[in-house]
């Protein structure tokens, strides 16, 4: 059906799924670049850390949300967290019956376009390091890049910890997004990054959907002779070519209708939190117990 017979176009969600919160950084990036479309978000924060997992746990986790989200008739699932698109991608593309991307790739390609020196640093969990996808990812780019990985899982407990327990500061986050640039964040965050120092890098890689809301302290942290890159964009510009391809953008005339699932105990908090990070009200969250997702 054409979109003059068909105004609205392909009206069904983008699934997008990460362990927790961060990932809404990746949503936002979406509902912003693509104003007509529809996103549904699962953020499995019960589960959440997934970076210092095992790589068969986030397997598991990884599918057992794609799943649920392709019952939901989603158009296509963005994997927004690093952790699982290193650990699942490859399998979620294999067996769900939807198309599947991740956020590892983009943010390779964001690197390649950054980095003037070919030095490049990765910020991302334990697994995701632990697994050399980023590395293989920009290698496979440009094989010239010298690519150093630093574990900084800390990271992802700090931004779920002070999201859930500050739902107090909703006033300040609203009025300052850098509400997390704390002394004591700079703090951990300099221990955390002072290995790259040591590597001449001049661009980073925020391999973690949770760390653009540490980029304030990373910055601080690396000097401003350093890039930090972040894999939202370029995701979204896949996603939005995919969707080119296969004629399944929402039209002009579709009316977005954001939806959001969590396996969060506290949906006031994920809702308070949340807000914050997509930059507009969660309307309509469900609870998802895990016991459904097995």
């Amino acid at each position: 059906m054409s979109d003059i017979e068909n105004p609205a176009g392909d009206t069904r969600p983008i699934g997008v799924f990460d362990s927790g919160l961060g990932g809404l950084t990746v949503a936002r990036a979406i509902a912003t670049a693509l104003p007509r479309e529809s996103v549904y978000y699962f953020g499995d924060t019960k589960r959440c850390p997934y970076g210092t997992r095992t790589e068969d746990e986030v397997r598991s986790f990884a599918l057992q949300a794609g799943r649920w989200l392709s019952k939901h008739d989603v158009k296509i699932m963005v994997i927004a967290c690093n952790t699982a698109t290193a650990a699942a991608l490859r399998l979620a593309q294999q067996v769900l019956d939807v198309p599947v991307i991740g956020v590892i790739a983009p943010g390779a390609r964001a690197a390649i376009n950054s980095t003037r020196s070919r030095r490049v640093g990765v910020l991302a969990t334990n697994l995701t390091i632990r697994s050399g996808a980023y590395t293989r990812a920009i290698q496979d780019l440009d094989a010239g890049v010298d690519v150093y990985g630093c574990p900084a899982s800390s990271f992802v407990e700090v931004v779920e910890h002070e999201l859930a327990s500050g739902a107090h500061l909703q006033e300040q986050w609203l009025e300052n997004e850098d509400i997390f640039d704390t002394p004591a964040v700079r703090a951990l965050v300099g221990a955390t990054v002072e290995p790259l120092r040591d590597h001449g890098i001049d661009t980073v890689v925020l391999g973690c959907t949770h760390f653009p809301l540490l980029v304030g302290p990373i910055r601080h942290a690396l000097g401003s002779g350093v890039r930090v890159v972040s894999s939202a964009a370029e995701t979204t510009r896949e996603l939005t070519d995919i969707l080119t391809r296969r004629e399944q953008l929402a039209g002009d005339a579709a009316e977005p209708q954001h939806r959001f699932a969590t396996t969060a105990d506290n949906i006031a908090e994920f809702a308070v939190a949340g807000s914050f990070i997509f930059g507009q009200p969660l309307k309509s969250i469900e609870h998802i117990d895990i016991d459904e997702l097995k």
